[in-house]
């Protein structure tokens, strides 16, 4: 849809977040328009990657997933448009302008979200034991993948639950993640 718009050339299309690195630096693009959830890096991983490799790239993500948490984590990385992918083609394409003149975006209902929903009360190290057993992995081997000891991570997982008020690890993971917190 963008590419029917006078003012917008879209240079190139790419299925995974590492193809839309190479893929913007290649072509040294303006804006890259990314999708959150994508094969390899997702968008925010991306965009992390662009502000270093092609610092004159502004980032936009468009998302089904528009989770406090991960608006938090975009902007953080310098995102400058945050939308749902249900925006239609002329919003995108004026976010697209918006944000290439300088701007920022983002859409007002995620923003209210992430306003009321707060900061995550997860320390670093809990939310990357809780993202390891989102897999559904023994304490054994996220011990091993976490390197630490598997009292070690039963307290980051009971800590976890404590602070999300869940009956169990995967509760505590599903509501970290509905949250965007992992």
């Amino acid at each position: 849809m963008l590419n029917l718009e006078d003012d917008v050339d879209v240079v190139a299309e790419a299925a995974t977040g590492d193809e839309a690195v190479a893929m913007a630096v290649k072509h040294g693009v303006d804006v890259a328009v990314l999708d959150l959830q994508m094969p390899g890096l997702d968008g925010t991983a991306v965009a992390e990657q662009l502000a270093t490799r092609l610092p004159g790239c502004r980032c936009i993500i468009v998302t089904s997933h528009g989770r406090p948490g991960h608006l938090k984590r975009a902007l953080a990385a310098g995102v400058r448009g945050f939308l749902p992918k249900t925006t239609s083609a002329a919003t995108l394409a004026a976010v697209v302008r918006t944000v290439h003149a300088g701007g920022r975006h983002v859409d007002p209902q995620l923003a209210a979200e992430a306003i009321t929903a707060g900061d995550s009360p997860l320390t670093p190290r809990e939310s990357d034991v809780l993202e390891l057993a989102a897999t559904g992995a023994p304490i054994d081997e996220i011990a091993q993948r976490a390197s630490l000891s598997p009292g070690t991570v039963r307290n980051y997982l009971s800590n976890a639950m404590t602070k999300l008020d869940a009956a169990n690890r995967h509760d505590a993971v599903a509501i970290a993640r509905r949250m965007g917190w992992i």
